[in-house]
C-alpha cells in the first residue's frame, strides 16, 4: 500500500510556505505533501462536504471508475464527475491511465489555525 500523505495547511504567506517546502525537500527523504489556503473561505470553498466525502471513500481502495465513486456515495455520476476534476486540480484525487480515479494518499492531515483579527 501507499504511504504518501498529505498535509493541509491555512497560511495567508504562501512565500513562507514555499520556503518551507524548499527547506523539508533538502532533507532527502520523503516528507509527505503539503496542500495550502490561503483563507478558510478559500478552504472551505474548494472542500465542500462531498468532495470530502469523495476523497474519504476513495481512499484506500485503489482505482475506481468515476461511476462506481458516484455508485458508492449515492450522487449523479456527472456531479461526481465534476468533483472529481476539482479534486484532482488539487491533487487530492489522481486521474489513471484507464480513466479511473485514486487517491493516493495513506494518510491525511489538516493543520489549521482560526484565531480573532
Amino acid at each position: 500500500m501507499n504511504n504518501r500523505f498529505l498535509t493541509i495547511t491555512l497560511q495567508p504567506d504562501w512565500q513562507a510556505g514555499l520556503r518551507a517546502a524548499a527547506v523539508a525537500a533538502q532533507k532527502g527523504t520523503y516528507q509527505g505533501e503539503v496542500l495550502n489556503f490561503e483563507s478558510p473561505g478559500h478552504f472551505f470553498g474548494m472542500l465542500t462536504e462531498k468532495r470530502w466525502e469523495l476523497v474519504r471513500t476513495a481512499q484506500g481502495k485503489g482505482e475506481l471508475s468515476v461511476r462506481e465513486l458516484a455508485r458508492q456515495v449515492g450522487r449523479d455520476v456527472k456531479r461526481v464527475h465534476e468533483d472529481v476534476v476539482a479534486l484532482a486540480e488539487l491533487g487530492l484525487l489522481e486521474r489513471t491511465e484507464a480513466g479511473g480515479v485514486v487517491c493516493p494518499f495513506a494518510s491525511l492531515h489538516i493543520d489549521m489555525h482560526l484565531k480573532a483579527a
